[in-house]
């Protein structure tokens, strides 16, 4: 299971750091990718990282604003979400592909575990 926490209201500027714990399992192991979902559009990938030698992928539409990383000691996964804007509200999801590709993907059927997802709200 993946439990997705962190979101909130933040004006724009602003910054958010959301957490995603995994439970019956491990991250060390695991790509880990984060998703983002607004009402009425398909769900989009932001950020994975990939567990062997640590590659990430970033949308174009956050490059160098948000960073994915994890830590394998308290098996959670993070999205730091730096200079925020309106457009980045959104439900944001993480979630783990188990199936040992060698890269990360931003496929949703290529991710086996999903958080629940939380709520990410920007005021300008």
């Amino acid at each position: 299971q993946l439990q997705a926490s962190g979101g909130g209201l933040v004006q724009a500027g602003g910054s958010l750091r959301l957490s995603c714990v995994a439970s019956g399992f491990t991250f060390d192991d695991s790509n880990i990718g984060w998703f983002r979902q607004v009402p009425g559009k398909e769900r989009e990938g932001v950020s994975c990282m990939n567990s062997i030698d640590g590659g990430t992928y970033y949308a174009h539409s956050v490059q160098g604003r948000f960073t994915i990383s994890s830590d394998n000691a308290k098996n959670t996964a993070y999205l730091q979400m730096n200079s925020l804007k309106p457009e980045d509200t959104a439900v944001y999801y993480c979630a783990a592909d188990r199936g040992g590709r060698s890269r990360c993907s931003n496929l949703l059927s290529d991710y086996d575990y999903w958080g629940q997802g939380t709520q990410v709200t920007v005021s300008s």
